[in-house]
């Protein structure tokens, strides 16, 4: 299955609106969200995703095109793919854990789970292999997260994947540990390091690690 391509020289699709397509009012689907954890979960995710396209890559001349693959694609990397300054870069869109959010001050301190939701079988460079939900290093460019459970506001943080904290469970060999990245990351608002408000300064610190002779990915959403 493919992704959505989608550039700037797109129109706008008129879509029906969703209340009148499925015939119910605004307070019937607010009690059926309410009532239902797990789909209130699934709609949080799924409309972060559009509101950090929309807010952070749309409408901007730096960026060229942005990808949303196929969510049944296994083999296709991350929530969205970017082009920016002819090279693509991976965002991995995750929310925060309702449960862990608190208020420290003036900063808001959570939460955010950063692992797949299937497992899948990953071997390592000393040979061995493990099934496992958690995300590897260099899996995708950027971790994108959504901070709207602390204040009901779109705000969202962003970190390099490469200053991501590592896992540490104790039955995975430091090998393991070194390529596995934390299923629990803490964020906060203001942000703090490795997070930042914004990710173009992000993306440009990557692009220079590849000009000096770094890791490099070259544009290939046009490919897809």
């Amino acid at each position: 299955m493919g992704g959505k391509s989608m550039g700037k020289s797109k129109s706008k699709i008129v879509r029906e609106n969703i209340l009148n397509r499925w015939s119910i009012t605004p307070d019937e689907l607010t009690v059926a969200i309410d009532d239902n954890p797990s789909l209130r979960g699934m709609l949080l995710g799924y409309v972060a995703e559009y509101k950090l396209r929309s807010m952070w890559f749309t409408g901007r001349p730096s960026i060229t095109l942005y990808v949303k693959h196929d969510d049944h694609d296994r083999k296709k990397k991350g929530d969205l793919v970017v082009t920016y300054r002819e090279r693509s870069f991976i965002i991995e869109s995750k929310s925060l854990q309702t449960h862990s959010i608190r208020r420290e001050g003036d900063a808001w301190i959570g939460k955010a789970q950063c692992d797949a939701s299937d497992r899948k079988t990953v071997t390592f460079a000393d040979g061995s292999t493990l099934e496992t939900t958690c995300l590897l290093t260099g899996e995708f460019d950027i971790l994108a997260v959504n901070l709207f459970a602390f204040e009901n506001q779109w705000r969202f943080v962003f970190a390099k994947n490469s200053d991501l904290p590592r896992s540490t469970y104790k039955k995975y060999t430091p090998e393991q540990q070194a390529k596995l990245l934390a299923s629990l990351v803490s964020v906060s608002w203001p942000p703090q390091p490795p997070f930042s408000d914004e990710p173009y300064s992000l993306m440009d610190e990557m692009l220079k690690t590849s000009s000096s002779g770094g890791p490099s990915r070259r544009d290939t959403s046009r490919k897809r």
